[in-house]
């Protein structure tokens, strides 16, 4: 008797914590936010700096964006070659080689060429650089994040609850882990590929193997806080209209009344910064449909991208 009453505790047991086990699957389930769907940073081309502490090297020329005679922001196809990014080398972010590096190709632009940057010479943009595009796309899945990127066709893969290896093999976008801290979606980031035109910015900041970038992804209100975000970023970087581009063309859905994505970031690199960094990127919904933007034959390409001297077919 006494064996059948201490079998059926521990059956009664385990049915109970199996039970308190599935309902905190469930509630954990249901705590984790949907990031599904497109969205749009309105800003060209940098992000946003935190509102305290290091932050990204920003543009430090003085040409404004221009604008129509009716007071709308000219499409970015039509001023490029009108504005200039120069960065502010004397960041104290910077260790000295870098800010020369920064310096150097403040100087190109300057005197009225453009500098080369993974973006105009169709090179994989890498991360945090990748940050800035006006357009992205996520698939979300319970093992897997996939984020789309509106500038030619680049993506990144991030696995959701696993272990890095122990030894990564360098990937343009790195080696990147994520995991869910209540409403927050965590990525880790390491083990980068270094390419002829590799940087951490628009600016010309270099990195090194060391680079490690950790990103968190909220969905938050609409309030005070994330105004006071944008506005900084006016000020720093230039607004894209929705004619931001020729051939590609992402804008916000003005009647969406939700959560913003908000994006904040660390970078880490003691190769060449002093000390980590931060920057924020805020991301709006957009109704529009997926753009095919392929980088060298967007009519609306930026300076400097290379082009064949003739036709492959």
């Amino acid at each position: 008797m006494m064996r059948k009453f201490i079998i059926a505790t521990i059956v009664t047991a385990t049915l109970i914590s199996s039970a308190g086990l599935t309902q905190e699957a469930s509630r954990s389930t249901a705590s984790i936010p949907d990031f599904s769907g497109t969205w749009v940073y309105p800003f060209c081309c940098g992000v946003i700096s935190p509102p305290a502490g290091p932050g990204p090297v920003i543009n430090k020329s003085p040409r404004q964006q221009p604008y129509d005679a009716e007071g709308r922001p000219i499409p970015n196809y039509q001023w490029r070659g009108q504005i200039s990014w120069i960065g502010d080398y004397t960041n104290p972010i910077l260790k000295p080689a870098t800010a020369e590096a920064v310096k150097k190709k403040g100087e190109i632009e300057e005197s009225g060429a453009v500098a080369p940057t993974p973006r105009n010479q169709c090179w994989p943009e890498g991360v945090p650089f990748i940050f800035d595009n006006m357009g992205i796309q996520i698939i979300q899945t319970p093992d897997k994040i996939t984020i789309f990127y509106e500038h030619d066709h680049q993506v990144r893969h991030i696995r959701l609850n696993q272990v890095r290896p122990s030894r990564i093999s360098p990937a343009w976008y790195g080696d990147s882990i994520g995991h869910f801290e209540d409403d927050t979606l965590v990525i880790d980031s390491m083990g980068f590929r270094i390419g002829p035109f590799s940087m951490v910015d628009w600016y010309g900041a270099p990195f090194t193997q060391a680079l490690h970038v950790t990103e968190r992804y909220q969905l938050v209100d609409d309030d005070e806080a994330v105004k006071s975000a944008e506005g900084r970023g006016a000020i720093t970087n230039y607004r894209l209209s929705r004619r931001a581009s020729a051939a590609t063309n992402l804008g916000a859905d003005t009647n969406y009344k939700g959560k913003v994505l908000q994006l904040q970031f660390t970078v880490e690199d003691e190769g060449v910064f002093t000390v980590p960094w931060s920057g924020i990127v805020i991301y709006r919904r957009s109704s529009d449909e997926w753009p095919e933007h392929v980088c060298a034959e967007n009519p609306g390409r930026s300076p400097g991208t290379p082009i064949a001297a003739k036709a492959d077919f």
